[in-house]
């Protein structure tokens, strides 16, 4: 998404200063609400930042770096505080890096992949096969008519991949509250469904099929990770529903919105799977920075629970002890993402 600026109607990200009382990335969530009206999850972890020289109103020209954040988007308003000054658009990842004036803007939107999003029509297709099959997997036979001595394994850990994309915007946006929060839960059960109907073709595949791309211990290691993210994610919704929360602390969303991001992260890393050795560099920057997204989990999570503990204290042992439920929960979603990270790290080192 960009907007254009309000002088020069050049194309820009929304971005604005730093505001009082509110940390980088909160603050960059608030500028996309105000100036092209997105409602959202923004990642704590930045994805990386730019410099540009900036005119201002008193003829001045000053060098600005900019911080950008990933926003998993929840909502598109029709009328927002800056609707009569910009104009604003979805460009497709390539448009976008040629349309803004900074070269470093450029490779910053060009090294946010959209693998997941390419491959999002023609996965969307596997997995609407998916949904309409009975009895566990058995429509699989079909898969194994094609290409019998090596199976579909890599369709498969991609399919998985966007059942967990899925799955990670509908808890963004249970995480915001309001309404819709029932339609949000039942949308991670089935996404946990998809995953889990994927999850037992592939290791029935790993006894079935003679030749495999990788070690049948790393390909059940990989996907089991994989599952286990999904299964988290189905346990903060029940959680949710068990104990009637409406309403989520800012600490809870950070921790969402890195899941989100983490989910993305994977999105791109399993297709480079078909190719290890022309992409293991890449890889391990994707792995590195979901290993450093758990960390960064890990702290939100400690400041989330003392905030809480504080909060209700002594007079309120129940609402903490819902608080501490949660926050376990989405820690353990963070934490499985490593896994896979970890998953992937060991193929990387044992196949390149």
């Amino acid at each position: 998404m960009l907007v254009t600026s309000r002088r020069t109607h050049r194309w820009v990200l929304p971005k604005g200063n730093r505001m009082k009382g509110l940390p980088p990335h909160a603050a960059a969530a608030q500028e996309a609400f105000e100036e092209a009206g997105i409602e959202g999850a923004a990642c704590p972890a930045a994805l990386g930042s730019y410099r540009y020289r900036k005119l201002l109103r008193t003829g001045a020209s000053l060098l600005v770096d900019v911080d950008v954040f990933p926003l998993a988007v929840t909502g598109l308003l029709e009328e927002w505080p800056e609707r009569a000054e910009r104009e604003r658009r979805w460009f497709p990842l390539r448009e976008a890096a040629k349309a803004v004036d900074e070269v470093d803007l450029g490779q910053l939107i060009r090294s946010f992949r959209g693998s997941e999003l390419a491959s999002l029509d023609k996965r969307t297709a596997f997995l609407e096969r998916l949904r309409g099959l009975k009895d566990g997997l058995r429509m699989f036979h079909w898969f194994q008519a094609l290409l019998p001595q090596k199976g579909q394994f890599f369709e498969l850990f991609e399919a998985h991949g966007q059942t967990l994309l899925a799955a990670s915007g509908a808890l963004t946006r249970l995480l915001q509250g309001g309404e819709g929060m029932g339609q949000h839960m039942r949308e991670i059960n089935e996404r946990e469904e998809e995953a889990d109907a994927i999850t037992r073709e592939v290791k029935r595949s790993v006894r079935r099929i003679f030749l495999t791309p990788f070690d049948r211990s790393a390909i059940t290691g990989l996907i089991s990770s994989m599952d286990d993210a999904i299964d988290e994610m189905q346990q903060t919704a029940r959680a949710t529903a068990l104990f009637e929360v409406s309403a989520f602390e800012p600490e809870m969303r950070d921790m969402g919105a890195i899941i989100a991001d983490s989910a993305r992260l994977l999105g791109e890393a399993l297709p480079l799977l078909r190719n290890i050795h022309a992409n293991a560099a890449r890889l391990h920057e994707l792995t590195g920075r979901l290993v450093r997204l758990e960390g960064q989990a890990d702290d939100i999570h400690a400041a989330g629970l003392k905030k809480a503990f504080k909060a209700h204290g002594a007079a309120n042992p129940m609402g903490f002890i819902v608080a501490r439920e949660l926050f376990s929960h989405l820690e353990r979603v963070v934490d499985r993402f490593e896994d896979v990270a970890n998953e992937i790290d060991g193929l990387v080192i044992d196949h390149s």
